[in-house]
């Protein structure tokens, strides 16, 4: 599934008026159709009275459609009008007049009060926002921000149902400037919007439906259109590596892990507990020695290769050490537990000049120390991944975070071109990039992956992918979603403040299993 921009959205809807011959007024009325359709699924009672808040635009001629048909099937309904009817045009116009000729129930707001349409919210069991759509930009203009406050005092309380995008977010960005809708349910048109995923939009936009309202998904292709894609379960399985019955360890791929510190002993061990529970055939856990029995007594299942350090970190001699051995393996993750040590700048360079073409993920400070010489990276012959959380890509562009997070998807594409790499920037809607344009967002997540070790599990996930023969894109589609979907079913049975990464290690398991069922 695509996921749209504001501009995406009108070539879409154009073509289909324009080529196909599809009136707007029609596609108006199956929007406003469809979101009846999804509203009676989740009504709090038998016959709730039911609030629908129009705007002027087309989001709110998608309203008038919904009021209407509400009304036709019997419920308790009062349509509020927040514009003058005069400044009412094109096919919004056309439906509102359908909707006034039959006398049907509504409120004018420039007749009335504030207060008036304040007590028609409290009134109403659901409440229909079908205010502004995906054009805003800048702060609201009033009446419309004191209103969305109205109603967000309910929100929680009431069924609160936003028509294609939560008034006042940003369609593209996800920007909320002053105030916006925080909706129970978003009925959303064709494909979900980009502001779904981004800043402030997942805050705002709660569960989301996309329906049809017949704009063919295949104009994507005919109008040459380049969009983000949404991760889906059908999609993870798909990309999940296959296991042939007859295989053993050598068929699934051996992992070298490589990290820890005297600060950071736990990171590598859960990057390779997660490594070796999503397929790896083995894993090789290489550490600086002096922490090898406090990490072999935890760890068992893994192999250990115990490389020379100085003061708890690795030192310059555990280089040549691993030299002979690197290539056994069919997959390398630098990074969890690492750390930042004196000298950690040139040894990151000395391990990235002896790989040939495994694939390699670099995480946590192996970015850091390797963050001066990213040209080694452009230059590797191999894949290479890195899974940066907003700070981390911060520091390598010498940017704020706020710059990072204000822009993600096109920071994350010009990173990943740039440099030829593949980059999952993680964070509430994690995006994936790759440096031929394609661009992924994971939809799921929360904050039971708000804890140190949570991204060293996906470190391991990631590896083990590669190992088993995945390729970069599907190993970090798959990966992302099955550990965001992992600590979402563990918080529904510990809560999201007891989600550790071994319990997600044990949910990755899980969510494998009904994958593969």
């Amino acid at each position: 599934m695509f996921i749209a921009g504001q501009k995406e959205m009108q070539k879409m809807d154009q073509y289909t008026m324009d080529k196909l011959g599809l009136p707007g007024i029609v596609l108006m009325e199956n929007a406003g159709a469809k979101v009846v359709e999804e509203m009676l699924k989740d009504l709090p009672c038998e016959r709730p009275r039911i609030l629908v808040l129009a705007g002027g635009g087309n989001n709110g001629g998608d309203g008038f459609v919904v009021a209407r048909r509400l009304c036709d099937l019997g419920y308790d309904l009062q349509l509020c009008l927040l514009v003058p009817p005069e400044k009412m045009k094109g096919d919004a116009k056309i439906h509102f007049d359908v909707y006034r000729n039959r006398q049907l129930p509504i409120l004018f707001l420039h007749e009335s009060t504030l207060e008036k349409v304040q007590s028609e919210i409290q009134l109403a069991d659901v409440i229909v926002d079908a205010l502004l759509g995906t054009g805003i930009s800048g702060p609201l203009r009033e009446p419309f921000g004191d209103i969305i406050s109205m109603v967000n005092e309910y929100a929680g309380e009431k069924l609160i149902v936003s028509v294609d995008i939560p008034s006042g977010v940003s369609g593209d960005s996800g920007k909320v400037e002053k105030t916006a809708v925080k909706a129970t349910k978003t009925v959303t048109f064709v494909f979900p919007k980009s502001g779904f995923f981004l800043q402030d939009g997942p805050k705002f936009v709660g569960n989301w439906k996309a329906v049809d309202i017949s704009v063919p998904p295949s104009i994507v292709e005919e109008l040459g259109l380049v969009m983000p894609q949404l991760i889906t379960e059908a999609l993870v399985a798909d990309s999940l590596p296959v296991r042939p019955k007859h295989g053993h360890k050598g068929t699934f791929g051996h992992v070298l892990v490589l990290g820890g510190s005297k600060f950071y002993v736990g990171a590598p061990i859960f990057s390779a507990k997660a490594a070796l529970n999503s397929g790896a055939g083995l894993v090789t856990l290489a550490l600086p020695k002096s922490i090898y029995p406090m990490a072999a007594a935890q760890n068992p299942e893994s192999l250990f290769l115990p490389l020379a350090d100085e003061e708890g970190h690795f030192s310059a001699e555990s280089i040549s050490e691993l030299q002979p051995m690197l290539e056994q393996f069919k997959s390398i993750a630098i990074g969890p537990g690492i750390s930042r040590f004196p000298g950690g700048e040139t040894w990151m360079r000395s391990l990235m000049s002896l790989l040939t073409t495994q694939p390699v993920v670099i995480d946590a400070d192996a970015l850091y120390l390797l963050r001066d010489k990213l040209e080694m990276v452009r230059e590797y012959k191999g894949s290479v991944v890195f899974t940066p959380h907003p700070g981390e890509m911060a520091r390598l562009l010498n940017k704020t975070v706020k710059e990072v997070e204000e822009d993600r998807i096109e920071i994350a594409k010009t990173f990943s071109k740039d440099f030829g790499v593949y980059l999952l920037l993680k964070g509430h809607r994690s995006v994936i990039a790759t440096p031929d344009g394609e661009v992924f967002i994971n939809p799921l997540g929360h904050d039971a992956l708000g804890k140190g070790g949570s991204g060293d599990v996906l470190t391991g996930i990631i590896a083990a992918f590669l190992a088993q023969g995945a390729t970069p894109v599907k190993a970090l589609a798959a990966a992302s979603y099955l550990h965001a979907r992992a600590g979402e079913e563990k918080a529904r049975v510990l809560s999201s403040y007891g989600v550790g990464p071994l319990e997600l290690v044990d949910g990755i398991r899980e969510q494998l299993r009904r994958l593969k069922s």
